[in-house]
Formats: C-alpha cells, structure tokens, sequence
C-alpha cells in the first residue's frame, strides 16, 4: 500500500539511472570547505531546486556509500540541489576520528548548513546520521524542510553504555576506554574513550519532548543488529511534529544498503519533495 503515493514516472527514470550499469557520468567533485582553526570539510555538492537534500552519514562512514551515491544521482535526475559530506575524522576531511564528539559532528553538520546550502533542506540521516539530523533541526529549524532517519541511533553510544551490567561500566570507567562490538572495521570493535561517553550525554534527546514539528519519516529494518528497531519508535513518540511515519522493514539490516531499501528511502524522499513542493 505503501508505493502508490509515488509518482511512477520519476521512480522509473531515477531507477534507469542508478540501477543500470552504465557509468555515472555527471558525479559530483569532492570540494574541501575551510574553516577558521578548524579541520577542512571534504563534500560534493549538486546545484539546483529547493528543498534541497543533505545526506548525513553514520559513524566511521563517508560520504562514497551506497546511498549517499544513489541520492545524489536521484536528485540530479529531479533538479534538486544535493549535498553530501564528511564529518571531522571521515573520509576526505581533516581531523582524527578518534579526536572526534558528538558536538564536533553536530558543528560539522550546522557549518554545512549554514555555509554550503541555500533555503530549507530534508535532512536524510544514517545511524549517526540521524542522531544528528534531529540536532541540527532542533538548532536550525528554518533551514530543516523535513527528515528522513535510515536505522536512527539516536544517544544510541550513551543507551547502550548505560545498559551494561554496572560491575561491567565500572571496569570501563576504570579502563578509560569501552570497545564496542561491531562488524563494520577490521578489528571488530569501534573504541569509545570515557570523555567521549560523557560528552555524548550532552546531547541526547529522547528523555524529554524533540522539539521539532517538520514531517519526520523513520525507516529502520528489525534485524538491526547495531542500532535497535525501537530506537525509531522512541523518536517517533517523542517528536512533537503531528505528520511522523514509521517503516519497519522486516529483513531490514543496519546499513540499509539493498536494492529495495534504496528504493524505499528514495521513494520516501520522493514523496517528501512532492508534499513540501505542493505546500508552497
């Protein structure tokens, strides 16, 4: 029931494009933005209509992914203005990962906005990603048309330290570093420092009401094996916007990154730029 609300012809003329094997001809050049005594921002940027889209992407990510390539081929195809970037410590930007917070991403993500795009953009956040698109809307809610979170890991680090065994946390803060099992790096494990944790409270949102009142869409995919499914659920409850769609996707893994996710998140995307387009 879901597909109907999209328009056929864009759906299908987008879907030649990225899905075909030809060669993408028109991609984006990677710029570096300067910042004063901060590191340079590595992104590509597509001019065109608005509302712009901005992809965000998660955490030890880039902006090279599979979605974030997929968006910007779909916006090309619509006219719309797009961007993508890396945060401090990503990719092509400057910076140490390991010298990253939260409030370092969240300033990486309002520079971006406020420097690198013109009018209200939709926000299309992955894992990370969407922990920082409902900051960024919180701190510049004229600038955010809309948001789309692909498997949300809202205060997800400080969620998942905070549920450990307290005899366990106590071994941690002793230790000064928490390794947490994943299967996205080599080692295994993505190594949090203790000051990372406790800035990272700084930031959280789910405690209280969001104060956001944009269209909110939340895709997350129930074998989410690094950022729970009802993460999404606890963002939708506590936004105060009255327009939030959650889609669970069944066989939904975290990164999102098959066929049919792809085409769902642009498909919601799609029906966003139609909504937002037909209100002005």
């Amino acid at each position: 029931s879901f597909f109907f609300l999209f328009s056929p012809s864009r759906a299908t003329n987008w879907r030649r494009q990225v899905f075909s094997n030809s060669d993408r001809r028109h991609k984006s050049t990677v710029q570096y933005a300067s910042r004063a005594d901060l590191p340079k921002l590595a992104y590509r940027r597509v001019k065109g209509k608005s509302p712009g889209v901005v992809f965000l992407p998660g955490y030890g990510s880039n902006m090279n992914g599979q979605k974030a390539e997929a968006l910007e081929e779909f916006c090309r195809s619509l006219g719309h203005s797009y961007l993508r970037f890396d945060y401090t410590g990503h990719g092509a930007s400057e910076g140490v990962l390991a010298e990253g917070t939260i409030g370092t991403w969240k300033k990486d993500v309002l520079f971006v906005l406020d420097e690198l795009t013109e009018g209200p953009q939709i926000l299309v956040g992955s894992s990370l990603g969407g922990w920082l698109m409902l900051l960024a809307a919180i701190a510049r809610p004229e600038k955010t048309a809309a948001l789309v979170g692909i498997a949300s890991a809202a205060d997800h680090f400080v969620t998942a330290f905070n549920s450990l065994p307290l005899e366990t946390r106590k071994e941690i803060e002793a230790k000064g570093e928490w390794s947490l099992a994943t299967k996205h790096t080599e080692e295994g494990v993505y190594k949090f420092s203790m000051d990372f944790l406790r800035e990272a409270e700084n930031h959280c949102v789910l405690q209280s009401p969001i104060p956001i009142t944009c269209p909110v869409r939340l895709i997350h995919g129930l074998k989410d094996e690094d950022v729970p499914w009802h993460i999404s659920m606890q963002v939708a409850e506590r936004v105060l916007s009255p327009d939030v769609d959650i889609i669970l996707r069944r066989n939904g893994q975290h990164r999102m990154s098959q066929k049919e996710d792809i085409k769902l998140m642009v498909y919601t995307i799609d029906d966003l730029i139609d909504k937002l387009t037909t209100l002005v």
